[in-house]
């Protein structure tokens, strides 16, 4: 079968307000202008409110574990003052530069974006301030944060799969919680969850309930057509059930409810590189599986004919099925990899991380996934992005609530900083980061012309 080529279908011959309208004045770039001025004004905030109100007390940015490990020293009150004054200066640029151009200037992007890296030091070296601790591990916190998103950039790569195809697929996080619970019960019933072969059977099995889930779901939205949002949310209380039932009815009685969970593994010469090897390059196997299943899916999508087929299904399922494409097929196909990739993410749940199974223990990760998905822009590498970003926000929660941080004599309680990855998917899916386009017939049911 051919390359299929996706085609602009609209009547272009007559000209529209779009083609006709005059070119935008140079200084219409609103949202550059929007943005430049928010970040000013927080900066101004950071110069003038916060910095001097933080301590002048030394502390320190580590970047080896201890106790001879590798620091670089700061006073907080002048590394943040430094980073209002970066803002200020970066929000000066963007908004000469927007209002001269326009929001398409790479001069006022790069202003805004390069100075969000900054946030991080900015939040570590405040809330040193704010706690007793002398340091905090950086290098340690970015790679959490990696490890911490690992099912959240699973979860987006199976959203990318479905969605690109045209099926909208809500139910990532119930695929995820039922391979947790699945694989786990037979790896409890049957191996005793003492590692070994079983485990990575159980790993196996955890895909293959994924897969399995997420052809119901295709049996259900491509064949029969049924709402694809009545369908996920289903398939989440299926979920629920179903390992509310196992765990209720076999995991407790059967007397293990925690077993053996996979090895760390280094990788060859790397892990010797000293700082990072150890800590970079030492990791779990499915841990470095999402690495591999990221660039896949970016490569398969979007280097190969096939790839090229999947996403003409989400953009013109009409033309593509002009074109030779079997788009029902096409689409079972594509839904079905999307869940065998949740399984896998619900297998680094329960076979990974713990060892275990409790109920509900995805904790909205699959919905997470899929903001990771819009911020991403239906891109892979985009996704990962915002899979590492969910994953910093777990992993900051977490080492806040280490650091004991306070305001006053106020201690900041830890259902705070649980919150705090859902309060960015908030954010995110509201559009604070930019409008983000899903592919034109995401959601709608094809019907073969008879």
């Amino acid at each position: 079968m051919g390359v299929v080529v996706v085609t602009d279908t609209r009547d272009t011959s007559a000209p529209t307000a779009a083609t006709t309208a005059a070119p935008p004045h140079p200084s219409g770039g609103s949202g550059a202008v929007v943005g430049s001025v928010l970040l000013g004004v927080v900066g101004l905030l950071i110069v003038f409110v916060l910095a001097p109100r933080l301590i002048d007390d030394t502390r320190g940015f580590s970047f080896e574990p201890p106790p001879d490990a590798l620091k670089w020293t700061f006073t907080p009150s002048v590394l943040v003052g430094v980073i209002g004054a970066i803002f200020v200066l970066a929000a000066v640029i963007a908004f000469v530069a927007s209002r001269r151009w326009g929001d398409a200037t790479t001069v006022s992007k790069w202003a805004l974006r390069g100075s969000m890296v900054l946030v991080i030091p900015l939040v570590l070296a405040t809330a040193l301030a704010l706690s007793d601790a002398p340091d905090t591990n950086v290098l340690q916190l970015l790679i959490e944060s990696l490890r911490l998103g690992t099912p959240i950039a699973l979860g987006s790569m199976a959203g990318l799969w479905c969605e690109r195809s045209g099926v909208v697929n809500i139910g990532i996080e119930g695929m995820m919680l039922a391979s947790a619970g699945v694989s786990f019960t037979l790896y409890a019933s049957l191996g005793d969850a003492a590692g070994g072969l079983w485990l990575w059977t159980a790993i196996l099995i955890a895909v293959l309930t994924g897969g399995l889930i997420a052809a119901l779901h295709a049996l259900v939205t491509v064949t029969f057509r049924v709402d694809q949002i009545i369908s996920g949310v289903a398939i989440n209380l299926l979920a629920l059930g179903l390992t509310g039932f196992l765990r209720s009815e076999i995991i407790v009685p059967g007397g293990i409810s925690s077993g053996e969970s996979t090895e760390p593994i280094g990788i060859p010469l790397l892990s010797r590189v000293p700082i990072l090897g150890e800590q970079l390059f030492t990791g779990k196997p499915i841990f470095f599986a999402m690495f591999v299943v990221v660039a896949g899916t970016g490569f398969v999508l979007f280097r190969t004919p096939w790839g090229l087929r999947v996403r003409s299904c989400g953009e013109n399922p009409g033309a593509a099925a002009s074109l030779g494409v079997d788009v029902i097929r096409t689409r079972y196909r594509a839904v079905i990899i999307g869940g065998s990739i949740a399984g896998l993410g619900g297998a680094w749940f329960s076979l990974e991380t713990q060892g275990g199974f409790e109920d509900a223990m995805t904790n909205g990760t699959g919905f997470i996934a899929l903001a990771a998905l819009i911020f991403g822009k239906w891109r892979p590498g985009y996704a990962f992005l915002g899979a590492l970003l969910f994953g910093f926000s777990r992993a900051l929660g977490a080492r806040m609530q280490i650091l004991g941080v306070e305001i006053g004599d106020f201690s900041i309680p830890s259902e705070f900083w649980q919150m705090l990855p859902f309060v960015v998917t908030i954010i995110v899916v509201a559009g604070v980061v930019g409008r983000a386009v899903a592919p034109a017939s995401v959601g709608k049911p094809y019907e073969r012309p008879r």
